[in-house]
């Protein structure tokens, strides 16, 4: 199983500088440690619409990727999002579901069908132009490069356990001011 963390270092160093990354909740946490940037848009306090505001920023700026780290609590509170997205069909579109089998951000209470849900089918079922699911760090490393040049939307599911604790800035997260780094950051595209 990869380390949530280890694959977020990883996969940071595979995305330019000016690439828009939605996260939600505590993936939110940890790309802000490991990627800070005014390029990240922190997707909380509404669970379950990451994928709805990825899809926004995807249809915006068809020429920009969007990488989308979606939780698989949060895609569960809005999985009709997998059939939007796949009949609206960005190209752009890269959605990354980190699975460790709970609502983490609510105190690591069990998803239903932790041990059954195939995500990555899913999304496939939906219409998505790709479908992949990896659960080791080997596995990642060897097919990320491929999956970032895919035509999307592509769907990844990333079996996962967390990692390191990292700094949780609620405060932060939900201010004036990181919405307004975001707006300035994107004002040209």
């Amino acid at each position: 199983m990869i380390k949530r963390d280890e694959c977020l270092k990883s996969l940071v160093t595979k995305i330019a500088d000016d690439e828009v990354v939605v996260a939600a909740y505590t993936t939110a946490f940890e790309l802000d440690a490991i990627r800070p940037s005014p390029f990240n848009f922190i997707s909380s306090g509404a669970m379950g619409l990451t994928s709805s505001h990825a899809l926004g920023f995807a249809l915006a700026w068809p020429d920009r990727r969007i990488i989308l780290l979606d939780g698989d609590g949060s895609l569960l509170m809005n999985l009709g999002s997998l059939v939007t997205n796949a009949n609206a069909a960005p190209k752009n579109l890269i959605h990354f579901v980190f699975e460790n089998g709970t609502y983490e951000a609510n105190g690591g209470h069990p998803i239903p069908g932790q041990d059954s849900v195939n995500f990555a089918g899913m999304a496939d079922s939906a219409g998505y132009n790709n479908c992949h699911e990896i659960s080791d760090m080997a596995g990642f490393e060897s097919s990320i490069g491929s999956i970032l040049q895919e035509e999307g939307p592509t769907f990844v599911t990333i079996k996962c356990e967390t990692g390191e604790e990292y700094p949780q800035d609620y405060r932060y997260m939900h201010s004036a001011k990181i919405r307004e780094e975001f707006a300035e950051a994107v004002k040209d595209f």
